[in-house]
């Protein structure tokens, strides 16, 4: 008697959930944390350098959303992938995102100074390749971060090929020969120069964009330089990524790793401050000098004098 008391205040207790006690009534299908739609938004979050956190788990994060019926799953997908391999980079090195941060607001000016410093006249009659290069410099500059940043992920390996390689960078810390650390040095060179060409048409295009919606708005403006070639000049951008900026960057990576060891965090940052304006003046330098050399930039006004 006792018993079924107790059975009756339970399952009329308003302080208790109902929805155990009557298995054939049906309540609304609200997400709870343990809903199996929020199983598979967890397990799609955890994609890519699943380093740091709840997707360290997850094994790389194969499934979750099905892209095929979510048009949206895709895209989201990827952003999940980002977000933990932000984690991942900022968890094996805390002072990651104030790397990111000098390199886009400090290396991006530096790079766009550099630029114009070896133009005529400080590049003011040639407007249109600097925000060129301010355009593609800006994405080009954080994806070299992130794909030298180290992580905690230990699937975070390169393809078979250069599978005893360093993963980040080739002065990452390990037991890595010589061979080794070239491997890296010419594997990143490889994609960088693919994602070199992919950014060099995108601030291409949106470069000329510019100019042609310019001229449509006031017929009598005359761009003083012929417009870049699109292919012509993402291919240039794609050897400058895989050939200078990998040198640079990955001999950047190393020099900053042994400073933060050696140093104060005051002067460390202070270091990686200047060396990243040093790194980007020159990486602007050489750009321009290469744009001249494969004539992807060539300046209209620049023809030889003919004899009188």
């Amino acid at each position: 008697m006792a018993a079924a008391q107790a059975m009756a205040h339970l399952r009329f207790s308003p302080l208790s959930s109902h929805r155990h006690f009557h298995p054939h009534h049906r309540t609304p299908s609200f997400p709870s944390p343990r809903h199996p739609r929020t199983q598979r938004l967890r397990l799609s979050l955890s994609g890519g350098d699943s380093g740091a956190g709840a997707g360290r788990g997850s094994g790389g994060g194969g499934g979750g959303f099905d892209s095929g019926s979510d048009p949206g799953g895709a895209a989201f997908s990827v952003v999940g992938m980002v977000v933990n391999g932000w984690r991942s980079r900022v968890a094996a090195d805390p002072q990651f995102p104030f790397k990111v941060l000098m390199e886009e607001l400090v290396g991006v000016s530096a790079a766009v100074a550099g630029d114009m410093a070896t133009r005529p006249n400080f590049g003011l009659n040639e407007l249109d390749f600097v925000f060129s290069t301010l355009v593609v410099g800006s994405i080009l500059n954080f994806i070299l971060m992130y794909l030298l940043a180290p992580t905690l992920s230990s699937s975070s390996t390169l393809p078979s090929l250069f599978a005893t390689c360093p993963s980040s960078h080739m002065f990452e810390p390990g037991p890595y020969g010589v061979l080794d650390r070239f491997g890296t040095l010419l594997y990143k060179g490889g994609l960088f120069a693919l994602v070199g060409l992919g950014a060099g048409l995108v601030g291409t295009v949106i470069s000329n964009g510019l100019v042609a919606v310019r001229k449509r708005v006031d017929p009598t403006f005359q761009s003083p330089n012929k417009a870049p070639p699109t292919l012509l000049n993402a291919l240039t951008w794609a050897a400058h990524m895989g050939v200078s900026s990998n040198l640079r960057y990955q001999t950047l990576n190393g020099v900053e790793f042994v400073l933060e060891k050696l140093v104060p965090p005051f002067v460390f940052k202070s270091s990686v401050l200047l060396l990243r304006l040093l790194n980007n003046v020159l990486g602007g330098m050489t750009f321009v000098m290469l744009a001249r050399l494969t004539g992807s930039q060539a300046v209209a006004g620049a023809h030889p004098k003919k004899d009188q």
